[in-house]
C-alpha cells in the first residue's frame, strides 16, 4: 500500500485508539477487519506503531505514584522495563515431550529459542515468529505461555489422581499446565463466567493431549453447582480478576483506561471470589492466589486479609514451595512469603501469588 494511504490509516487508526473505548488490540482487530486489503506486512508495520505510542504514554500520576511507593529507586528501570516489548514465552508440554528436544525441533523449524531462566518448562524466544505452522506448536509439544504464568502452575504442585480446581480459568493456559503435571491421572476442573474464554481453550485442549478436563461455565463466584465441591478438592487456583497492570508491556493501553476506582471494585471482586473458591478446599487442600497486577491493594492486602479472617488456612512459603518444584533461584522471586514478579527484575509480566494449606 502506497505510504501516504498508510499513513492516512495509521492516524485514523491511532485516533480510535486513543478514545480507549474499548482494547487497545481489540479496537486494532475490528480496524483491520474493516479494512481487509491491508496486507500482512502492513497491518504488522500499523499494530507495532500504535503499541509503541502506546507504551510511550506517561502513567498516571495515581498509578506513578503507587508504583513508586512499591519499588522505590526501581521506579525509572520498572518504567523502562514496561515501555518495551514482551518476549514470546513457550512452555514445554511435558505429556508430550522434554525441553531439550523441543528446542531442537524449533530450532530445525528456524525458531531459535533458549530456555527461560526460572521455569523448567519455558523456552523464549527470538523474535515473534508465527508458530501456526510451526511442527511443535501444531502437535501440542508447546504452549505461548509467559514464564511468570508457568511458575503461578508450579506452585500449585497437584500430584497425580488429585482433584484440581483451576477457579478462573479464562483462556484455560494454566489449566493446561496444571493437567501436564497432572499426567491425565485425577479429576481437572476449568471454571470461568465467560463462556467464550472457555471456548478458546478447546483447540489449545485438542493439542495437548489432556483427556481429564472438565469445563464449566460460573453464573457467580457463588454458583450454586459449586456446593457438590465443598471441602472435596486438592488443589484450587484462583488467577483473579485484576487491573492487569502486570501486562502492560502487552497491553499499554492500560494505563488510561485503568482508574482508582476500577482497582477498589476489582479488590472487592477478589475477595469474595477467593472466599468462595476457599469452600472447595478440603482438610489438609492447597489454595492458591494469583494476579497479573503490580499493586499492593490487590495482592499482600488482599492476602492479608483472607488469613486473618480465615484461620483455618495456614501460608505456606511461596520461594520454597517453588524451590521444591524445580525452580532455579526461587528466593530471588519472592518477597515475605509470596511470589512477587516484576518486570525489570525478572524479564517476565508482573504476578503475584499467595499460597495456604487448610488445616487437617
Amino acid at each position: 500500500m502506497h505510504p501516504p494511504v498508510l499513513n492516512d490509516l495509521g492516524a485514523t487508526l491511532m485516533a480510535r485508539v486513543l478514545t480507549f473505548e474499548h482494547p487497545a488490540d481489540a479496537t486494532v482487530a475490528q480496524f483491520f477487519r474493516e479494512h481487509p486489503k491491508l496486507g500482512a506486512r502492513d497491518r504488522h508495520l500499523l499494530s507495532d506503531q500504535v503499541f509503541h505510542a502506546l507504551r510511550a504514554l506517561p502513567l498516571p500520576g495515581w498509578l506513578e505514584q503507587a508504583l513508586r511507593s512499591e519499588v522505590g529507586a526501581g521506579y525509572e528501570a520498572l518504567v523502562a522495563a514496561l515501555g518495551q516489548p514482551a518476549p514470546l514465552d513457550l512452555r514445554v508440554n511435558g505429556l508430550k515431550a522434554k525441553r531439550p528436544a523441543v528446542r531442537q525441533q524449533l530450532l530445525a523449524a528456524g525458531v531459535e529459542a533458549a530456555d527461560t531462566p526460572y521455569s523448567p518448562w519455558g523456552l523464549r524466544l527470538q523474535g515473534k515468529p508465527s508458530l501456526r505452522a510451526v511442527p511443535a506448536y501444531r502437535d501440542g509439544l508447546v504452549e505461548v505461555q509467559d514464564e511468570g504464568s508457568q511458575l503461578l502452575a508450579l506452585l500449585v504442585e497437584p500430584k497425580r489422581h488429585d482433584t484440581v480446581v483451576d477457579f478462573c480459568a479464562g483462556a484455560g493456559g494454566k489449566t493446561l499446565a496444571l493437567g501436564a503435571l497432572m499426567r491425565n491421572q485425577g479429576r481437572l476442573y476449568a471454571f470461568d463466567t465467560s463462556a467464550h474464554r472457555l471456548e478458546a481453550l478447546k483447540p489449545r485442549l485438542a493439542r495437548s493431549g489432556i483427556t481429564d478436563l472438565q469445563t464449566m461455565v460460573l453464573a457467580h463466584e457463588r454458583d450454586e453447582r459449586l456446593q457438590r465441591l465443598a471441602g472435596k478438592v486438592d488443589r484450587v487456583l484462583v488467577d483473579a480478576p485484576c487491573s492487569g497492570l502486570g501486562t502492560l508491556r502487552r497491553s499499554p493501553d492500560l494505563k488510561a483506561r485503568r482508574k482508582p476506582q476500577d482497582v477498589a471494585a476489582f479488590s472487592d471482586l477478589q475477595a469474595r471470589i477467593l472466599a468462595a473458591a476457599a469452600r472447595l478446599v478440603k482438610p489438609g487442600g492447597r489454595l492458591v492466589y494469583a494476579t497479573c497486577s503490580l499493586l499492593r491493594q490487590e495482592n499482600e492486602q488482599m492476602a492479608e486479609a483472607f488469613s486473618a479472617a480465615h484461620r483455618d488456612f495456614v501460608p505456606l512459603d511461596a520461594a520454597e514451595r517453588l524451590a521444591h518444584a524445580g525452580v532455579a533461584k526461587a528466593d530471588t522471586l519472592c518477597r515475605s512469603g509470596y511470589l512477587r514478579l516484576w518486570p525489570h527484575l525478572h524479564q517476565t509480566d508482573g504476578f503475584f501469588a499467595a499460597l495456604w494449606q487448610r488445616r487437617p
